[in-house]
């Protein structure tokens, strides 16, 4: 079976209902970034990394377009967006077919654009998700589906971090995820490391931690 994102896997030590980790990397990156963390985290884990569909020039690739105009301010591709959003719903559903896995066990990991698309994933598709790693990012509120308000969002539960130096994406703008996620009574914890945009050790050990006592 032809799954429709470009993935690696590194495989659980249990045969059978693994829990499912997928990594969702950032803009102009690709699957393997996130992988590194792959030899580290628990061995019961199903590891998937995938790759984001738009490829860039001259390399990497966008789950997005992230637009510039001539006075640099950016904008996103909310379209692409979306549909990047829905495919990642759908890869869920063909990943919990195609391997041993737990289709009722799955942690979305994202970093930067790719934990922007797994807030998105989780608010719009709460049903396919249990545990999300959002990493150097934001909840963007035009990528999530209208009436999401009214889905059973109950299990589940957050781990977000960014770095207080993040020249990328302003520490601002992910300090209202927690504030966002409250409103809406989902589980979530909050952590920031004096780095720019990127993942501190420590941030590697807490979100490590987090997910060991939920897997």
């Amino acid at each position: 079976m032809n799954l429709s994102l470009h993935h690696i896997t590194r495989p659980s030590s249990l045969k059978v209902n693994a829990p499912l980790l997928i990594m969702c990397h950032g803009y102009g990156s690709d699957e393997n970034d996130l992988f590194s963390f792959a030899q580290e985290l628990p061995e019961e884990l199903f590891i998937i990394s995938v790759r984001a569909p738009y490829p860039m020039q001259p390399y990497g690739n966008a789950w997005y377009a992230i637009n510039f105009d001539a006075n640099q301010n950016k904008w996103n591709d909310v379209e692409q967006a979306v549909g990047s959003r829905d495919t990642i719903a759908n890869f869920i559903d063909e990943a919990c077919a195609e391997y041993p896995v737990d289709k009722n066990n799955v942690t979305l990991l994202g970093f930067s654009q790719g934990t922007i698309l797994s807030y998105a994933v989780a608010l719009t598709y709460p049903e396919k998700v249990k545990n999300i790693i959002a990493l150097s990012g934001y909840v963007s509120e035009d990528m999530i589906a209208d009436n999401f308000e009214h889905k059973d969002v109950s299990h589940l539960d957050f781990y977000c971090s960014h770095g207080s130096v993040d020249q990328v994406i302003p520490v601002d703008w992910a300090r209202k995820a927690p504030q966002f996620l409250n409103n809406l009574n989902i589980k979530n914890t909050y952590s920031e490391f004096p780095v720019g945009h990127g993942v501190a050790p420590q941030n590697f050990y807490e979100f490590k931690s987090w997910l060991e006592k939920r897997i």
